[in-house]
C-alpha cells in the first residue's frame, strides 16, 4: 500500500519536509518511490510546492495521502 506523506530533511530546530510517495510500512525517512513536492514551514506564509501531475498519477495508482498532505492538496486545489 502506498501513501503520500511528509519526510523530514531539515536540521535540528529548522524543519523542512519533502512530500514523498512511500510504502506505508517504511520508516518516515526511509527509501521513497518518488519525491513529489516540498514544504517549508519556516517561511511566512509557509511555502508549499507540489507537482500536481505526479500526485494525480500516484493517487490514480492507489496511493493515499496523509491528513496533512490532503490538507495541502485542498489548499492548492489539486484533489
Amino acid at each position: 500500500m502506498l501513501t503520500i506523506r511528509l519526510s523530514r530533511i531539515g536540521k535540528k530546530k529548522k524543519p523542512y519536509y519533502r512530500v514523498v510517495v512511500i510504502e506505508r510500512t517504511r520508516p518516515r525517512d526511509g527509501r521513497v518511490k518518488e519525491a513529489v513536492g516540498t514544504y517549508d514551514p519556516l517561511k511566512k506564509p509557509a511555502e508549499i510546492k507540489l507537482d500536481a501531475e505526479r500526485i494525480k498519477h500516484w493517487i490514480g495508482l492507489g496511493a493515499q495521502p496523509s491528513d496533512t498532505v490532503r490538507s495541502f492538496l485542498r489548499q492548492q486545489k489539486i484533489a
